[in-house]
């Protein structure tokens, strides 16, 4: 039986650039598909379900922000969004809509390759997962993290995390109880490559406690020290220690 090729989805209205970067990525042996338009790229995702996305912002008949938040209704395909430099509000913003990591134009074949590598490493999951070998399964309050099928459920509800989402989360629960710090996070679940960038964690950490928390404005599981960085605490225990 042959192994499907990854495939890499690439939307951007400039054709000029959409033809250098599928160049290039085929180069590397991936299978490319294309699109000009944010219109086109949803329908390519949906029909063809590709391993990663680089999605534009700024593209005719639906920009990149909407189509990000189209997919992630049905899917958690890792999304990099591509923006102008100096935009960096549509860096926060795409990754609040679910997108896993960003590119800034302009930008090298060198960094295009890096990326892409880190969002597909992270997308797997290796035999040396971030929850413990000895650990198939960790349960803090009604929140059970299953390390064999990669699956998140709380009260026995499945939690729609994407594979970013579940490895914070999972690295978090093997050091249940301790803050751990932003770099060590950012090193982690990202690569040595991201230390510094704590944007897209905080981004990260507030995506999982609207999924997780019962309230996200008043976390109960996932705890900040300010400055310093961030706890999977179980909140039972926490609060039977307040009394």
């Amino acid at each position: 039986m042959q192994t499907r090729k990854t495939t890499i989805l690439t939307a951007d209205d400039n054709p000029q650039l959409l033809r250098l970067m599928a160049r290039n990525l085929e180069f590397e042996g991936y299978e490319v598909l294309t699109a000009s338009d944010g219109d086109l790229a949803l329908k390519q995702i949906s029909l063809y379900s590709p391993h990663l996305v680089l999605l534009d912002i700024m593209m005719p008949r639906m920009n990149g922000f909407t189509v990000c938040q189209k997919v992630r209704e049905f899917s958690t395909v890792p999304i990099i969004i591509v923006t102008a430099r100096g935009q960096s509000d549509d860096i926060v913003k795409g990754l609040d809509l679910g997108a896993d990591d960003y590119l800034i134009k302009p930008f090298s074949i060198d960094e295009l390759r890096a990326r892409v590598r880190a969002v597909l490493r992270r997308a797997q999951f290796p035999s040396n997962e971030s929850v413990q070998d000895s650990q198939t399964t960790i349960t803090i309050g009604d929140l059970t993290i299953d390390a064999t099928q990669h699956l998140v459920t709380r009260a026995g509800k499945e939690m729609n995390l994407t594979p970013t989402e579940y490895h914070l989360l999972a690295y978090l629960a093997q050091n249940e109880g301790h803050i751990v710090n932003q770099d060590r996070l950012l090193e982690q679940v990202w690569g040595a490559e991201y230390s510094g960038e704590s944007h897209i964690l905080q981004v990260n950490i507030n995506r999982l406690r609207r999924k997780i928390e019962e309230d996200y404005t008043h976390p109960r599981y996932i705890t900040t020290k300010i400055g310093i960085g961030y706890a999977l605490r179980n909140p039972t225990v926490h609060l039977a220690t307040k009394k």
